[in-house]
């Protein structure tokens, strides 16, 4: 829980689309119109890149928003987004729509 709530941290912290068709169409690499896991982790994992300053793959509480909470590796914080992809998929068709992309996760 702690790594899904870093992970909607992280992403409030960057310029944030003011539409969740904004948001989509940032995210959607490839432009079929809907988010893949695959796309929506590797823009997710944009923001841990940014903030993982000493470049070693773990933020530590210094690096963190607020300079607290317990370090997250990469590969944690990525295992969070798929749990978070997944909870958004309303629908369970392995994709996120614009109105799923609006809604929080559940």
């Amino acid at each position: 829980m702690a790594g899904l709530l870093l992970a909607t941290t992280i992403c409030a912290a960057q310029d944030y689309p003011q539409t969740p068709r904004e948001y989509l169409r940032l995210m959607d690499s490839n432009g079929d119109g809907k988010i893949s896991e695959t796309e929506y982790v590797e823009y997710m994992s944009r923001s841990f890149h940014r903030m993982d300053t000493n470049g070693d793959g773990i933020l530590e509480s210094s690096e963190l928003p607020g300079g607290r909470g317990r370090p997250i590796s990469l590969r944690e914080f990525q295992d969070n987004l798929r749990r978070q992809f997944h909870r958004l998929d309303r629908n369970h068709d392995g994709y996120l729509s614009a109105s799923e992309l609006a809604q929080p996760p559940g």
